[in-house]
């Protein structure tokens, strides 16, 4: 949970070396809003991965990336930077179940990406790709497994 600044150069190398394997970084890398230059430099390198149209970023697990309580509107700003250097299909949304239950509950922790997605004025369609559209892209079998086992459980 040292951030993903720590590996970038191995993460760059495994992109550039092996350019058809996706990667997920998942919770943002665990990127904190950045409070001073060697911490913007780092997320700056997270965006720079953009270039790489194989690498995903999960926000999730946002009481772990928020320096503020929920519902983490301090990242708005990243949530925003990330969606305009990776595109909305690229970047998704993660419960981070269990941990997110005992921290807000998984209600409000799919409330806090909305509330966020408010503050920067997402488009409604970039929303759905990181609400599900996107993992469902990338995981189209599992997605429909998942769905059809989530619906046979209701009825």
């Amino acid at each position: 949970m040292k951030g993903i600044g720590l590996y970038m150069p191995e993460i760059e190398q495994l992109c550039t070396e092996f350019p058809s394997t996706v990667v997920l970084i998942d919770h943002l890398g665990f990127i904190k809003p950045p409070l001073n230059e060697e911490e913007g430099l780092v997320f700056s390198q997270l965006l720079n991965l953009s270039r790489f149209p194989k690498v995903y970023v999960k926000f999730s697990s946002l009481f772990q990336v928020s320096r503020e309580k929920f519902p983490y509107l301090d990242l708005a700003p990243l949530l925003s930077q990330v969606v305009a250097s990776f595109g909305a299909n690229r970047v998704m949304w993660g419960s981070d179940f269990p941990y997110a239950a005992a921290e807000c509950g998984y209600k409000a922790a799919k409330e806090a990406v909305l509330l966020i997605a408010n503050q920067i004025s997402l488009p409604p369609s970039d929303l759905e790709w990181i609400m599900g559209r996107t993992v469902a892209q990338l995981f189209p079998n599992q997605w429909t497994d998942a769905k059809q086992g989530f619906h046979r459980e209701r009825e």
